[in-house]
């Protein structure tokens, strides 16, 4: 077990690219934990995360309108 001044230096490491990703998909679709969401906010930088969210956002919204656009062109054809 690890001593709790190496505990706590571990916890204060900045979040790695693909951790604030997962929280960021997580956020998305509600499922993000407490425990993740405050390392988040403790840790991280809270212009990291809009960011991620922001593009996150807007791939997301492209990417439903081109399977709608597909979708909608099948049903003409």
């Amino acid at each position: 077990m690890e001593s709790p001044v190496k505990q706590e230096e571990t916890n204060k490491q900045k979040p790695r690219f693909g951790s604030i990703i997962l929280s960021i998909l997580a956020a998305a679709i509600g499922v993000q934990s407490d425990k993740n969401r405050e390392r988040d906010f403790a840790n991280g930088s809270p212009l990291t995360f809009i960011i991620g969210g922001f593009v996150f956002t807007i791939l997301f919204i492209v990417t439903v309108a081109l399977v709608v656009g597909f979708v909608l062109s099948r049903a003409n054809a």
